[in-house]
């Protein structure tokens, strides 16, 4: 479990194509990762599979992950955004991010507004009642608040922390944004 404040920007090293799944190789500032540990990858829960050195380390991503978020785009160079698993006793300072994403949106627009970034993001029909004014969201592993709905698209306002310190400053429209709903809607409105 995570609670979407991101830790450090980390860079896409390497993807080799195993089979039907991708072992993806990640550089990061993110040190003392175990092997079999959970780290959150762009919003997607995954388990490290081996350690290269104190700051790179791979995890493999499954065919269904592939399907269902933006790691089949994933690319060598790449940016996304990492946060270790929490531990007992740890601050939760966004919410509850279980890092099982529930649908890929896409970014409709980006403005700055003063020292904020405005952003719309596009969302799939199912999620609809998951999203709501005021609830939290995770995007690309983000805790945010959502601002307001309308019809097909959630807006949301980046503070000038988050811009800098996670990899919206590199969005631009069209992105594909991984999208996981409030654990607290998902349990509550699922029936």
């Amino acid at each position: 479990m995570f609670s979407g404040i991101i830790q450090d920007i980390g860079k896409i090293v390497s993807i080799q194509k195993i089979n039907n799944f991708s072992r993806v190789l990640i550089k990061s500032k993110i040190t003392k990762n175990k092997l079999g540990s959970s780290v959150c990858c762009s919003g997607i829960c995954l388990t490290v599979t081996s350690i290269k050195n104190k700051n790179t380390f791979s995890v493999d991503v499954s065919p269904e992950t592939l399907k269902k978020t933006n790691a089949y785009k994933w690319c060598k160079g790449m940016e996304i955004n990492i946060e270790k698993s929490l531990k007992l006793g740890d601050e939760i300072s966004g919410h509850f991010v279980f890092g099982h994403i529930d649908n890929v949106g896409k970014l409709k627009s980006i403005k700055k507004i003063s020292n904020c970034w405005l952003i719309k993001v596009n969302y799939k029909k199912n999620l609809k009642k998951f999203i709501a004014q005021k609830g939290s969201i995770s995007l690309n592993g983000v805790s945010l608040t959502i601002n307001k709905v309308i019809s097909n698209y959630m807006e949301l306002m980046l503070i000038p922390h988050t811009f800098k310190n996670t990899t919206f400053k590199n969005i631009k429209p069209d992105d594909l944004i991984n999208i996981e709903v409030d654990m607290l809607a998902r349990y509550s409105l699922n029936k």
